[in-house]
């Protein structure tokens, strides 16, 4: 058929497809058969049902709905297939076995119209399940013609831009987003089974904080002050430890204005979550058993691809401090360093470049070694700890070094997954690294936190030992679904609008 080159089909020829749609429909509404006028259709199979269960249906009468994808066959016998939620399944209309009427408005139909279907299950002679049509209802008029059906939607850019045509020409991928919704399901009953309890922080915030990131800047009239959009959910959920709410976490949508590449997004999916009495090593443990556990459940084995890397996420993931990381990788052993000024020359002296807006420290020059020279070298599950505190204004310093922080990041194929403390509860040490981000920021680093006399507040009432966790939903789902860009598993990411 014609209409279905509609997508790659010259200009002038997809002009006059769409004018013949429209004038079935104005056809169609003059008749007072105004497809958009139905309201229901009490459908009672999907496709997947009947194929499921086609020996005790074979026979019986169903009623199935869903977008037609074909039409074949010529004058009295028609084949269909019929794409619902679940799958496809062929129809089979014959204008003997239906109302002559109705058979020859259904022949006018189009690729891409919505219909709802009553009829029998049966087996056609070359043996495939399908439904023989007794009615058809056109429940919806499709005004613009579906993309060719032999090569689909293949520009990526399009795809992302208009998903809905995406998921209608290209099934396979709903694939990523049920388990993004299957593994966000395992997140929740993970932590309310260990006694979690979810709440919901503020997404407008007047300061910025819980975390190095640029924010998104927006004001509110009523009260003429700028507001930020949350970064991260950490600051009022520890707010809530102090409260006595021993165990605590937030899954939703986090703000970060920042570059755009095929890990992030400025908007994305993470879960923060706290426990009183507890430490990063906890953390760790609970971190593991999750997405391990996710893994088994929702693909049935530990052993998963990304980013052409074979992964095994099966228990048992090293935990290894960063400075030992470091001198693994590349020989430099930051702890046999005593100051500032050999550990930045010991960095410089691999070609590691650090950062212009902070005065180098010891912990910054150990910090951008690993980021720029150990980091892609992490392909299986590792925890990196001890982080240097410079770079971890809200951890708490390790007993054995106080350069160090207790303080760990996951890492699987070259990508963080999730970062996690024993939180900082001192709120003269808290107070302390909020100046040194407060005078940071005011060198230039609008990365950098500001000062949270409020947070510092709740702190001086006593908060317990806690432990504390962030997950990057979104790349724990690429891990699941194997996708190597963010854009594939986010159904609706940012896109630059086409003027």
């Amino acid at each position: 058929m014609a209409e279905q080159q509609s997508s790659n089909a010259p200009e002038k020829e997809l002009s006059e497809l769409l004018r013949l749609r429209r004038e079935k429909l104005t056809a169609l509404q003059e008749a007072g058969e105004d497809p958009f006028r139905q309201t229901r259709f009490a459908w009672d199979h999907t496709s997947a049902q009947i194929k499921e269960n086609f020996d005790a249906l074979e026979g019986k009468a169903v009623k199935v709905a869903g977008r037609l994808m074909s039409k074949r066959g010529m004058g009295k016998v028609s084949f269909c297939d019929l794409q619902d939620r679940d799958g496809r399944i062929q129809l089979y209309a014959r204008q003997d076995e239906m109302d002559e009427a109705v058979y020859k408005k259904f022949k006018k139909f189009d690729i891409g119209d919505i219909v709802g279907v009553e009829g029998e299950v049966f087996r056609t002679q070359r043996g495939e399940m399908s439904v023989r049509a007794r009615n058809i209802t056109l429940l919806s008029k499709s005004l613009l013609p579906l993309p060719e059906k032999f090569h689909g939607l293949q520009d990526k850019e399009l795809r992302y831009r208009q998903r809905y045509v995406d998921l209608i020409v290209n099934p396979e991928v709903k694939r990523n987003f049920v388990i993004r919704s299957q593994f966000v399901k395992h997140v929740r009953d993970f932590l309310d089974a260990r006694g979690f309890m979810e709440v919901e922080t503020p997404v407008l915030n007047t300061i910025q904080g819980g975390a190095t990131a640029r924010p998104f800047v927006t004001h509110h009239n009523t009260l003429d002050i700028d507001m930020y959009l949350r970064i991260a959910t950490e600051l009022p959920l520890k707010r809530l430890i102090v409260g006595g709410m021993d165990r605590v976490y937030d899954l939703g949508r986090i703000f970060r204005n920042e570059g755009m590449d095929p890990k992030h997004n400025p908007e994305f999916t993470t879960v923060e979550l706290y426990q009183a009495y507890a430490d990063f090593n906890d953390m760790m443990d609970l971190f593991e058993g999750l997405l391990s556990s996710a893994a088994q459940k929702i693909l049935g084995t530990y052993e998963v691809e990304w980013l052409g890397e074979k992964i095994s996420l099966a228990p048992g993931w090293p935990r290894l401090p960063m400075h030992e990381a470091v001198k693994q990788y590349t020989g430099l052993d930051f702890m046999a360093v005593p100051d500032d000024a050999q550990a930045v020359a010991l960095a410089k002296s691999i070609g590691v470049e650090l950062p212009g807006t902070k005065e180098p420290t010891w912990g910054n020059a150990l910090y951008e070694v690993f980021d720029q020279k150990v980091e892609e070298k992490l392909i299986q599950p590792t925890f990196i700890t001890m982080h240097p505190v410079d770079v971890s204004p809200l951890a708490k310093r390790s007993p054995e070094d106080p350069r160090l922080t207790e303080r760990f990041e996951l890492f699987i194929c070259r990508s963080e997954m999730g970062n996690a403390f024993s939180e900082l509860n001192d709120p003269i040490d808290q107070r302390q690294r909020f100046q040194k981000e407060v005078e940071a920021r005011a060198k230039g680093d609008d990365e950098a936190g500001m000062m949270d006399e409020d947070y510092i507040t709740a702190l001086e009432y006593g908060m317990p030992p806690t432990g504390g966790l962030g997950i990057g939903i979104d790349r724990c789902v690429m891990l699941l679904t194997g996708a190597d860009s963010i854009r594939d598993v986010i159904l609706f990411p940012t896109m630059k609008p086409i003027d």
